[in-house]
């Protein structure tokens, strides 16, 4: 019943809750009867009249870099098909039905023309994306560790290599020198003569030093022998180190490609579907609602026409794309890489790779979600991050910064845009991902949200389906009138504390972020920076700050304002009311003392400041206040 009431509510499935939907629906493919599973000749239907058969070439090219040698014929590659959308079929029917069996009490029987069917394949989709999504950052982790392990294993065999080779050196001067000399430089004794007793201690003390230059050889001979095993040690221990990032990093390739090929499975009333369960309308509701309109009605025409997005591999060779396809053309009739063209009636629809198709609709189901600089979901997210979390849940790997994402991408040029394609404002500070008709989607430290805005002059842009360049892009010059990620740039003077269009105490709890003491929150940036501080206090004090007011709605205002009139501001002026003001305690909040002392060394490389009225010896000295730039 929670998971019928989970779904229900359109909210993200548990990994557990998934696994159980899974589990039921493979149970449900094993116990059903003879013809009805997919791919048995009882599913089997011939295209609808009118049907592009997109859908029935084959989805995935050969793994292998060098070309297949014949392309295969279309007879073959009909049968492929028509076993995968028998599949995609009789996927589409069973798991609304599996849905219901493990959600008893259904009140729609399992119909497969209710909403709750598609929403409950696209919640499934979304929680076992998230899953693998979860298991490739964990390998990501171990990855990064192994290649640590391995650089430091390099670092000790380059060390035991020099001393080996300084070792080495040494014994073999010394063997020359040995060679060259004469008898009786080797062996003074020799010297010895018993007419001549002046020269005899002279002759034995050069035979002790010849003695003791020997030992010392010895030692010397000795110690590289160890050196050398040691090195050997070494040199096992890289080969090791190397095969242990291998294997971590073949283990998360293979979860990028499961995720590939679940995208690739996905039907467009699926991925149309996954694209609404966010819900957040956001800051620009009606730009938002516009564009996810607009993606839903480009889904639904793929899904009219029964074209099911294919393969990026099989987009990648233009000469050579799945039946029914034809290469999309540029302006100049050259074929635009990563995407083709289908016919819908009588006009040209391009068909975009199916992991376009899924990292596009879960970046509009993340719309609304707040910005905080540093995060990558998936509740907040900064642009960088944003853009990462959405390709990944697509199956592809992108760095989480964005001048990184533009190192690394394949450029294409501004006039070619497709959906899908990242674009990075001028500077190359800012990164979303193009949606069509001039608008991108991506998490802004303007608006403190992810939201539609348009692509802004003078940008720059990759295709993330195409291969990355030899080299990695030069970094882009500087420009643009805005910050990191859309951040406005300080202006000269004072400025408006006013952000998101909110009135002052009028800022709704879900564009505020919580700081992990009660139920005080902030704006989100500034939340993330008040954590940060807070961590490097406790590192001095041994304890986190300790906070008495943070954001302070207008009712809270009117009510602090009838209580203490004279203390309170007058409600709607409170700096408390813009979410970017805290009261602190535990010392802080007497001058002098050693936590105040700390806050005025340390605040300001959070960007927190306390404004000069609050200060001891002012008009209104509030050693306690504090606020997160300068607002008073």
């Amino acid at each position: 019943m929670a998971l019928r009431q989970t779904l229900a509510a359109g909210q993200t499935l548990t990994p557990a809750q998934a696994t159980a939907l899974r589990t039921a629906a493979a149970a449900a493919v094993r116990t059903a009867p003879p013809g009805s599973r997919p791919g048995s000749p009882a599913v089997r239907r011939k295209p609808a009249p009118g049907r592009s058969a997109a859908k029935r070439a084959p989805a995935r090219k050969p793994k292998s870099r060098a070309k297949a040698s014949a392309r295969p014929e279309k007879s073959a590659l009909a049968s492929r098909w028509s076993t995968r959308l028998g599949v995609v079929a009789m996927s589409t029917l069973l798991l609304p039905a599996v849905a219901v069996l493990v959600l008893p009490g259904s009140d729609d029987g399992g119909s497969a023309n209710g909403p709750l069917d598609v929403t409950t394949l696209a919640l499934t989709a979304q929680s076992s994306l998230l899953e693998q999504a979860g298991r490739y950052r964990q390998l990501e982790q171990e990855v990064a560790q192994r290649q640590t392990e391995l650089q430091q294993a390099r670092d000790a065999e380059l060390t035991v290599r020099a001393q080996v080779e300084a070792e080495q050196a040494v014994v073999g001067t010394t063997a020359a020198d040995l060679y060259r000399s004469a008898p009786a430089e080797r062996f003074p004794v020799l010297g010895l003569d018993v007419e001549d007793d002046a020269a005899t201690t002279d002759a034995l003390y050069r035979e002790a030093l010849a003695e003791r230059a020997e030992r010392a050889l010895e030692g010397v001979v000795v110690r590289a022998e160890r050196t050398g095993t040691a090195l050997v040690a070494a040199t096992d221990r890289v080969a090791e180190a190397e095969a242990a990032v291998a294997a971590a990093s073949d283990l998360a390739a293979g979860v990028l490609a499961k995720v590939r090929d679940k995208v690739e499975d996905l039907s467009p009333a699926v991925t149309a579907q996954l694209a609404a369960l966010g819900g957040g309308a956001g800051v620009e509701q009606d730009r938002n609602s516009q564009a996810l309109v607009r993606w839903q009605t480009y889904l639904g025409q793929l899904a009219s026409a029964g074209i099911e997005p294919p393969s990026a591999a099989a987009l990648a060779d233009a000469t050579d794309l799945p039946s029914g396809l034809s290469p999309a053309l540029d302006a100049t009739g050259r074929p635009v890489p990563g995407v083709a063209w289908a016919v819908i009636g009588s006009s040209p629809v391009t068909v975009l790779p199916a992991e376009t198709v899924a990292a596009v609709s879960t970046a509009l189901s993340q719309v609304g979600k707040p910005y905080v600089d540093g995060t990558s979901g998936p509740e907040t997210y900064d642009c960088g991050g944003f853009t990462s979390a959405a390709w990944l849940l697509a199956g592809y790997a992108v760095p989480s910064t964005p001048e990184n994402q533009w190192a690394t991408g394949a450029p294409v040029a501004l006039a070619d845009l497709q959906v899908g394609d990242l674009v990075f404002s001028p500077g190359g500070q800012d990164v979303g991902i193009y949606l069509g008709d001039g608008d991108v989607v991506g998490a802004s430290a303007g608006t403190y949200q992810v939201g539609v805005r348009s692509v802004p002059a003078g940008s720059s842009a990759t295709r993330v389906t195409l291969p990355a360049p030899a080299q990695t892009n030069a970094a882009l010059p500087p420009g643009g009138d805005t910050g990191i990620c859309g951040a406005a740039l300080p202006v000269p003077g004072p400025v408006s504390p006013a952000w998101g269009g909110y009135a002052n105490g009028q800022i709704p709890g879900e564009a505020l972020c919580a700081l992990g003491a009660a139920r005080h929150a902030l704006r989100c940036d500034a939340a993330a920076s008040y954590v940060r501080m807070s961590t490097a206090f406790e590192s001095a004090f041994g304890s986190p700050l300790c906070i008495t007011d943070s954001y302070r709605s207008y009712a809270s205002q009117v009510s602090a304002f009838a209580r203490k009139p004279g203390l309170a501001a007058v409600p709607g002026t409170s700096n408390h009311g813009w979410a970017l003001a805290v009261d602190l305690c535990g010392g802080i909040n007497v001058a002098g003392s050693q936590q105040w002392t700390w806050m005025t060394a340390n605040a300001g490389r959070f960007g927190f400041v306390q404004p000069e009225w609050a200060r001891p010896g002012n008009e209104k000295p509030e050693p306690w206040h504090w606020e997160f730039g300068y607002i008073s």
